[in-house]
């Protein structure tokens, strides 16, 4: 089994962001327990300081750097909300920042990366444009690099968040985690599974281009085309050259399920409509996936909620009960 990243570098990285990062709440959803005749916690870590889990990676990998590394200033392609965390802990380190993302980011991450005072770059239609331009700053302006997922301080620094819902729910038999470029699924999972071996762990993701799901069906990272979804934050391929994220999710998690923009929805709003939670599409897909039937358990559920940094014109959209057309998405 491939571990690259182990239950003691996790632990590590908790402290080293020790009150860089807000500890967040894991409460009892009344409704879901309910429904699902299982005991259903949420884990509100859209309730993070900028608005995702993304924090805690970046947080820990900009941590890690040394004097000399912070003077160049960092460099990362995001679909949002990396890029917004990112912009975060370099603002407290006096670093500069510069974030790179395609044309299909929504314009409030956009606007929230620059208020933080990153410099933005939009470059093509994919995560993949995107990256030409990091790795043209890292080598004309000698910028570090922090990738999104694919890098051992970032995997660590997500990790955090599966010892404190492990902490939070030792019992948990089931723990529902967004699945994108895989960062925080195989952080996740190292966590928990380092604490509780028989908890199993699903990583949930959109079935309009998944590429760790096709890569992990593929048995080798492949290209997927990144298209509009609800849950944009997802978007992206994990990279052809991926060293660590695509083996750890092949070995850690035990399943993975994909959603239609219709189930994402739903998902959206019960968030809204029965936990008072306001989460952007990505945020909301494990409960979609509990509300689709996709995933059952006979103990007590963990479902993360990642991030709150939706359009909330879309937001009000979805909660009336019209999901924005896939059009509108990518206009």
């Amino acid at each position: 089994m491939t571990r690259a990243i182990a239950l003691a570098d996790i632990r590590i990285a908790r402290d080293r962001i020790a009150g860089k990062v807000e500890r967040t709440p894991t409460v009892l959803s009344h409704s879901l327990s309910e429904q699902f005749g299982v005991p259903v916690h949420l884990k509100l870590e859209h309730r993070q300081t900028t608005g995702s889990f993304k924090l805690r990676g970046a947080s820990n990998a900009v941590a890690s750097l040394n004097a000399e590394q912070k003077a160049r200033g960092v460099v990362a392609a995001s679909t949002g909300n990396h890029g917004r965390a990112l912009a975060h802990a370099a603002k407290l380190e006096g670093m500069r920042a510069v974030i790179c993302m395609s044309r299909l980011v929504p314009g409030n991450k956009l606007d929230e990366i620059r208020r933080l005072g990153a410099e933005v770059r939009i470059v093509g239609d994919s995560q993949d444009d995107a990256q030409q331009e990091v790795d043209r700053l890292v080598a004309q302006e000698g910028l570090m690099m922090l990738p999104p997922f694919d890098h051992p301080d970032i995997i660590a620094g997500q990790g955090t968040l599966g010892l404190e819902m492990i902490e939070q729910v030792p019992d948990a038999a089931l723990v529902l985690v967004q699945l994108s470029g895989g960062g925080l699924a195989s952080g996740v999972a190292t966590a928990i599974k380092g604490v509780s071996p028989g908890t199993k762990i699903i990583g949930v993701s959109m079935a309009r281009g998944a590429a760790m799901k096709a890569s992990l069906d593929a048995g080798q990272p492949v290209l997927v085309e990144e298209l509009p979804t609800l849950a944009d934050s997802l978007g992206g391929g994990i990279g052809l050259d991926n060293r660590l994220t695509f083996a750890m999710c092949r070995d850690l998690l035990d399943d993975v399920v994909l959603l239609s923009e219709d189930e994402i929805a739903a998902g959206i709003r019960h968030a809204y409509a029965r936990e008072r939670e306001i989460v952007e599409g990505a945020g909301a897909v494990g409960i979609a996936a509990l509300l689709a039937g996709k995933v059952r358990s006979d103990g007590p559920v963990v479902v993360l909620l990642s991030g709150r940094n939706i359009d909330m014109d879309a937001h009000r959209t979805i909660v009336c009960g019209v999901a924005p057309s896939l059009k509108e998405r990518a206009a």
